[in-house]
């Protein structure tokens, strides 16, 4: 969906995520204005939002780092008493909940991912959550190049049709969403695997005082679709694991310093500190409790 005032917009968001998040901006022809990171948890810092605040900010973006839930109603709050709408970039967090209620029932917009390595996947493509109608209505039309695909006519049906805006190919086909609609009926029990990963880890680095595990939003309830942990020596370890089989990455890098987002560019350095020692060990549905067991012993053994 085009930004209005193109030329002078601005939108607010976060370095640490998938370049998915970030390149609808540049694309749109918009300014990304960075906000800085919480060091541990990876999710944007609402104060640095606040200060990132202009009179050319039309939208404020969140991404829930490995699936556990920013700040939300700060966040929100925020959006609401500036007049700036506000996006949940909600690709790792389906599944996750703030404050009792599912990520996506709270923001102005939300956007999952459905992409093949997530929870449920539906082989790609991903999902559109709008609070207001209009908009709703609005995003079904620019789906599919912006036509009514509900209006009827008469005579030859769909070039009687006006399209009053143009729109996009981002449609899903029949295929994809059934493959889609059969996963999410496992999506309880996906996530469920990821937590009880996820708790495992907590209790056997609970007393290594050589790794920080990522804190969670006390608020809400992290799909865990990433387990976040923080080492000094961390591209050691993570070569370590790798060479014992045991998959280990950082599975994002900060998009502020890629040269597609060049103009951007500001001193960040929470975002500094996370990337410099963060690092996601393997919590999926997939892994057993032998793995688990095998992957906690070797981070033990490397962490230094």
């Amino acid at each position: 969906m085009a930004v209005d005032g193109t030329a002078d917009a601005e939108i607010i968001s976060s370095p640490m995520t998938c370049t998915a998040t970030n390149m609808p901006i540049v694309c749109n022809g918009a300014r990304i204005v960075w906000a800085d990171i919480d060091p541990l948890s990876g999710n944007i810092d609402p104060e640095a939002i606040e200060q990132a605040i202009t009179a050319n900010t039309r939208a404020i973006m969140m991404v829930h780092w490995g699936g556990n839930p920013c700040d939300i109603d700060r966040i929100c709050a925020i959006g609401r008493s500036n007049g700036i709408p506000v996006i949940e970039d909600a690709a790792h967090a389906l599944g996750a909940t703030y404050r009792g209620r599912p990520v996506g029932a709270h923001s102005d917009f939300v956007a999952f991912s459905f992409q093949a390595i997530k929870h449920v996947t539906a082989v790609d493509g991903g999902c559109l959550v709008c609070r207001d109608p209009e908009d709703d209505a609005r995003a079904r039309l620019l789906r599919w190049y912006g036509i009514d695909r509900e209006a009827t006519a008469s005579g030859d049906a769909r070039t009687e049709i006006d399209v009053p805006e143009a729109g996009y190919k981002f449609h899903m086909n029949d295929v994809a969403a059934t493959i889609g609609r059969e996963n999410l009926k496992q999506l309880d029990w996906l996530v469920a695997r990821h937590r009880d990963n996820a708790r495992f880890y907590g209790e056997a680095f609970r007393a290594a005082n050589k790794i920080a595990v990522a804190p969670q939003n006390p608020d809400g309830a992290s799909a865990y679709w990433l387990y976040t942990i923080h080492l000094d020596n961390r591209d050691e370890v993570m070569r370590g694991l790798r060479e014992r089989g045991i998959g280990a990455s950082k599975v994002h890098g900060r998009n502020d310093t890629l040269s597609a987002f060049a103009a951007f560019r500001r001193p960040l350095p929470r975002c500094d500190a996370f990337d410099r020692t963060h690092l996601c060990i393997p919590v999926g549905w997939w892994v057993s409790e032998q793995d688990r067991e095998r992957v906690a012993d070797c981070v033990l053994a490397l962490a230094k």
